[in-house]
């Protein structure tokens, strides 16, 4: 709870929340976890410096469901069998989805998004970890 609790009070979080965290839905989890992968994209295409639409095209094409299920098809075979519980997890929680997306990508999206939220939260090494692979990945990929 130590790391959680830090990174809840830097961002400003009431402290009761803080002692609900650990019954944290993984809706929620996923919530969190859409902005930890977001802001993570983001900081890697801050340089070099480009034009803010292109910036922002970057960005978007990357935090798409349909990318980020393709980003934990990757993932699945280094994930302990702890986090493949939790991606599991946030794949069930999913409700609704836009028209576009097949139920499949978008809970599969859902389910990434759980695992790097409750990372944050508990253990910000693995998820830096976890992190360093998809680069390794999108660096492959290229």
């Amino acid at each position: 709870m130590g790391h959680a609790a830090a990174r809840l009070r830097v961002l400003g979080a009431a402290p009761q929340a803080l002692s609900q965290l650990e019954r944290a839905s993984p809706a929620a989890l996923a919530y969190l976890g859409d902005a930890v992968y977001e802001t993570h994209v983001r900081a890697r295409h801050l340089l070099p410096p480009k034009r803010l639409e292109t910036y922002h095209q970057h960005v978007v094409a990357e935090v798409r469901a349909e990318h980020q299920a393709r980003q934990l098809d990757w993932l699945e075979p280094h994930l302990t069998e702890a986090e493949r519980t939790l991606v599991q997890r946030g794949r069930n929680a999913s409700s609704g989805r836009p028209r576009r997306l097949s139920r499949r990508v978008y809970q599969r999206a859902t389910g990434l998004e759980a695992l790097m939220g409750y990372l944050f939260l508990q253990d910000p090494q693995r998820l830096s970890q976890l992190l360093a692979l998809l680069e390794r990945d999108r660096g492959e990929s290229q």
